[in-house]
């Protein structure tokens, strides 16, 4: 083996902890200029009362340019992927209430009281790097957003697309225009949030070489242990590209590294199976259910 494998853990937080490499990587997926980009503590404990306290740890957090943003590595498929993110999403946002400004308001008979100044509020970009699972998309990623549910509606409702006047049609449309591109009261701060599925298996496949393909297609060599160093090469003509080549091969030499890597395989070959035996099974139960109505129709 040539390299330690990328999408594991330990590997991802050691080449992503080099700032330039993560900002390089984040240019390159979000496709902007990063100005100025700090690293935020990646552990924290979130408590509601005294007895419980709730512990949550992002692969990567930082803050660039005005934004927060989440990068996570997801190896296999888990049923609450979604709503797991959808939780670190949410607390991205929520954790900012630590360093948020206070502000004064005036209040009647010369007191005040003193508030969050939520408008201080950055928008949350959280990016999981999907291994395996693809969601059932054949696209790169797949990207969210919060948009007004009139949009969505207008999206779905078949009765619009059978009118054949184009104008009226043009007009709805110009309609739902006006909606996103309602600014007031900062309603666009909702947009500017994004919560992105990026699938490796889709952005190797597809191959469309937009600048974050090279990442992802050295992820997937360094996972199937391509051992040939020429296949490396045009990486190490990029800066950045060979120093996260030489982290891959130091980490590779540390003496626990072996173990690491071998524990790793066994716990995720066990997971994939585990994973297998549920769909099994729940096919089974699925023709056992359908066996009467299949016996009817061959009646």
């Amino acid at each position: 083996m040539y390299l330690a494998p990328l999408n594991y853990d330990r590997y991802f937080r050691k080449v992503f902890s080099e700032l330039t490499i993560a900002k390089r990587f984040l240019e390159d997926f979000l496709d902007v200029e990063i100005q100025e980009i700090e690293f935020l503590q990646n552990k924290k404990s979130i408590s509601d009362d005294a007895s419980r306290t709730y512990g949550i740890e992002f692969d990567f957090r930082c803050k660039i340019d005005g934004f927060y943003v989440i990068i996570d590595m997801q190896q296999w498929h888990k049923t609450d992927v979604v709503q797991r993110f959808y939780v670190y999403h949410a607390l991205n946002s929520a954790l900012q209430l630590e360093k948020l400004p206070k502000k004064i308001i005036p209040l009647v008979e010369n007191k005040s009281r003193k508030v969050h100044d939520y408008g201080e509020l950055l928008p949350v970009i959280t990016l999981i790097w999907m291994v395996h699972d693809t969601f059932g998309f054949t696209d790169d990623y797949i990207g969210y957003t919060l948009a007004p549910e009139n949009v969505s509606e207008f999206i779905k409702k078949d009765v619009v697309w059978k009118n054949n006047n184009i104008k009226e049609l043009l007009a709805e449309r110009n309609k739902q225009k006006e909606l996103l591109t309602n600014n007031n009261r900062n309603l666009d701060f909702l947009s500017s949030n994004r919560l992105i599925y990026a699938f490796q298996k889709n952005i190797v496949k597809n191959k469309k070489y937009k600048k974050y393909y090279d990442w992802f297609e050295l992820a997937d060599k360094t996972l199937r242990k391509v051992e040939e160093k020429r296949e490396y090469a045009r990486y190490e003509q990029d800066k950045i590209f060979a120093e996260v080549i030489r982290r891959l091969l130091k980490s590779l030499k540390e003496p626990e590294s072996e173990e690491y890597i071998s524990n790793y395989e066994e716990y995720l070959h066990g997971v994939q199976q585990y994973d297998k035996s549920i769909r099994r099974e729940g096919y089974k139960n699925a023709v056992k259910k359908l066996q009467p109505q299949l016996e009817e129709a061959r009646v």
